[in-house]
């Protein structure tokens, strides 16, 4: 393998990485609130077709990105009023949005423009183009650095950069404010922080909204940024490896880039070498494709250890009178 390839196979392994980051992180915050939530995928499949279906009708990628995070955030709040307010299963609700989204989108997207559920393909305006980063045509030819400048880290669009910052935010957000100690101690201890004055309904909404909201941009990028429109099913359970990736990262914000990269690097592998063989044997696509998954269950089952998850976690909080 030259070192082309493998500089091609980083570029996409960061490309592939950054809708299950926004996932990963999504989850991170709604789950520390003590509100699990599976309906990552269904969140991130209405966030992508809405984010197209408006980046088309509107030619701009930035309504279209307001389009996909409404979308998302909507659902969330539903998510929020069925688990929080009326105290529902979490996990049914989660289930419920996806299969709700699964079907809204080839429904309405069939509707709308006629073509199978899909949206048709976008182009100049109304997707996010890709973004030189400076110095990269200048560094170019230093030795090792410059290729990986110019070709892994520089020319992506903008939602990879805001994702890698996201992570950062988060890491600040949940360890180092007053906000995110609160929120943390509403996935232990809902009780002590009811007791100390602070709405524990509030905080558990804030995070289910701020779950939507990453959600939405991980859709946005499906659509208008990794490609250039909506597809059935693009999601293509991107939102259960990102739930994957959240329990072996143990939900820390860092680990949770690691395990997304690690995700995306088997995603990258598995476009890359479709049709490779192993000591002459032949090894089918359709295993090279399902790769992620195996290997997805495989870290789960052997990797990750003992991860606990926030103690209060999938528990509606019922205020004691």
């Amino acid at each position: 393998m030259d070192l082309n390839t493998i500089l091609q196979i980083l570029d996409s392994t960061l490309r592939l990485a950054t809708p299950l980051l926004f996932a990963c992180l999504a989850g991170l915050f709604s789950e520390r609130a003590g509100v699990f939530d599976i309906g990552l995928e269904g969140k991130m499949l209405a966030a992508a077709f809405m984010a197209a279906s408006v980046a088309y009708f509107s030619g701009s990628v930035w309504i279209g990105l307001l389009g996909g995070v409404a979308a998302s955030m909507t659902l969330a709040l539903v998510h929020g009023v069925a688990s929080i307010t009326f105290r529902g299963n979490q996990l049914i609700s989660g289930v419920a949005i996806n299969f709700l989204a699964a079907g809204i989108t080839v429904v309405v997207g069939k509707d709308w423009f006629e073509m199978g559920g899909r949206t048709p393909a976008l182009e100049g305006p109304a997707r996010f183009q890709d973004i030189v980063l400076p110095f990269a045509g200048t560094l170019r030819d230093v030795p090792l650095i410059g290729p990986i400048y110019f070709e892994v880290i520089s020319g992506h669009t903008i939602l990879v950069y805001v994702g890698l910052l996201a992570v950062l935010v988060t890491w600040w957000v949940l360890f180092r404010t007053r906000f995110g100690l609160r929120l943390r101690a509403v996935g232990e201890n809902p009780e002590s922080v009811d007791t100390a004055g602070v709405s524990v309904v509030g905080l558990r909404y804030t995070a289910v909204l701020i779950c939507g909201f990453l959600c939405g941009l991980a859709g946005v990028f499906l659509s208008t940024g990794l490609t250039a429109g909506f597809t059935n099913n693009m999601s293509a359970g991107r939102g259960f490896i990102a739930l994957a990736a959240l329990i072996f990262a143990k939900w820390r914000p860092a680990y949770a880039l690691m395990a997304c990269l690690l995700f995306g690097l088997l995603g990258a592998l598995e476009n890359r070498f479709q049709n490779i063989d192993v000591f002459g044997i032949p090894i089918p696509t359709q295993f090279m494709q399902a790769l992620p998954y195996i290997l997805t269950v495989v870290i789960l089952a052997g990797f990750v250890g003992k991860a606990v998850p926030p103690r209060a976690g999938g528990e509606p909080y019922v205020k004691e009178r």
